[in-house]
Formats: structure tokens, sequence, C-alpha cells
């Protein structure tokens, strides 16, 4: 007796079709922005031994607290491939037990990486020709952002579609400082190294648009408010306010 196949509806194809491309996509944003990472911190923090790099007071060897921050985010890029990893493998269960370990990951990385911002400005420790306690309000703006985020994204984390936008926006909210520091681009100043990190939501918002055929609006709400973020910082950081505010993290007198 003959079978008679039924074909499937085409929006199921769709799906899947839909499903595998995501796969592919997030897993190579995974490995780029790691790669924009590693390149902008070999000279100051994975290869700082080859370049014979010091700090601002000479010290060839980092802080302790410095190493801290640097291990903590790079667990962070370590645990981003991961997590693209396991769902591009359909490991659900995996990625969400280690979901939580990112979660208190980015906690203690939104203390240290405050902490650490906190440090310099005291030391003085910021780009050339860049006030310290102005300068201050970027990194702050980076943690807060980041913390926003990752909040979000463990909120809406039954939300498949809304959750990978949110994770991947908490990481391209940090990506900045390794951007920075990529050959010839300090210089641009927060609005061109920021600008620059903001590639990589342009090449998301594109993704969604190409195969949804929309913006999600984890990426039409988030990235409005990271992208609106930084000319808020700069603002902020050139008033009265954010200078007390600064001075009194820092513990300078008024």
């Amino acid at each position: 007796m003959a079978t008679v196949s039924t074909p499937q509806p085409k929006w199921q194809h769709v799906a899947v079709a839909t499903g595998a491309y995501d796969r592919i996509f997030y897993s190579g944003m995974a490995v780029a922005m790691a790669v924009t990472v590693f390149i902008g911190f070999a000279p100051t923090f994975y290869l700082r031994f080859y370049f014979h790099a010091t700090t601002v007071s000479g010290a060839t060897s980092l802080s302790r607290l410095a190493q801290l921050h640097g291990a903590l985010f790079s667990s962070w890029v370590v645990l981003f491939m991961i997590q693209t990893s396991l769902v591009a493998k359909h490991s659900v269960a995996m990625h969400r037990r280690l979901g939580i370990a990112g979660v208190l990951l980015a906690a203690v990385m939104t203390v240290v990486g405050a902490t650490t911002a906190i440090k310099a400005a005291a030391r003085g420790a910021t780009p050339p020709g860049a006030n310290a306690l102005a300068f201050l309000a970027i990194p702050m703006g980076d943690m807060l952002m980041f913390s926003i985020f990752v909040a979000a994204a463990f909120f809406w984390r039954r939300n498949r579609e809304a959750h990978k936008r949110l994770m991947l926006l908490a990481y391209i909210s940090i990506i900045a400082a390794a951007v920075a520091r990529l050959p010839g681009i300090l210089p641009l100043g927060p609005l061109g190294f920021y600008g620059l990190a903001f590639i990589f939501l342009l090449i998301a918002v594109v993704y969604d648009r190409v195969s949804r055929h929309r913006v999600h609006i984890a990426y039409i709400w988030g990235g409005a408010l990271l992208v609106a973020s930084v000319p808020l910082r700069l603002t902020v950081s050139g008033t009265g306010t954010w200078r007390a505010i600064a001075q009194f993290l820092v513990g300078r007198p008024g």
C-alpha cells in the first residue's frame, strides 16, 4: 500500500532554516567579538610581557584588582562562546544551568568593573587629555548598561528570542573598552570608539531585518538605550553634579 506523505507547512520550513541561521550568526558574533577583545587587550593584558607594557605609574606588573578584572571579563568572553555553542548543539539544559553562573559572574563583573574604574580615576589613569573625574562617567555607564541588559535577559530568560538578543546587547555594552584599544582608535574619543563598537549592534539589527523582515523589540528599545547612553554620559560628565559624585567615589575632597 502506498504511503502518502503530508508536506510540512511553509512556515515550519522557514522556522527551521531561521533557527539554523541563528546558530551560525550568534556563534559567529561570539567569535568575532572574542577576537576583538583579544586584539584590543593583547598589548596590555593577554600579551603584556611580550609587548613590555607598563602601567601609568611605570610598573611592569598589573595590580591584583586589574588581574581580577581581566580574568572576570575574559571569563565572560569564554562563557558567551560556550553558551552560543551549547545552543547550536541543542544542549538547552546545560545552557540554562550555565546561565545561572553567568548571572553571578555578571554581578561580580559589575562590582569589580566599577571598582577598577574608580581606582583608575583616583590615580588619574585616563586617556591622554581626558579629565579623570569626567571620564569616570564612561566606564561607570558601561557597568550600568551591562547590568541592565543582563538583568533583563535573566527576567525574560524563558522568551528565547528576547533573551539571546539582550545577552548580545550586554556583551556589546562592554566591548567599547576593547575597541578603544585597537590601533589608532583611542584618539577618536568616546564617540569614535563607541561608534565602531556599535557596528556589532548594526550587524545584529541588519541580520534581524534580513532574516525576519523586522527588527526585534529588544534591539529597538535596548539598542536605542545603549546608543543614547553615550551622548548622555558625555553630557552628564561635564556637570557639577557628576563632579561631586565622582569626587565622592574616588575619595577626593570637593
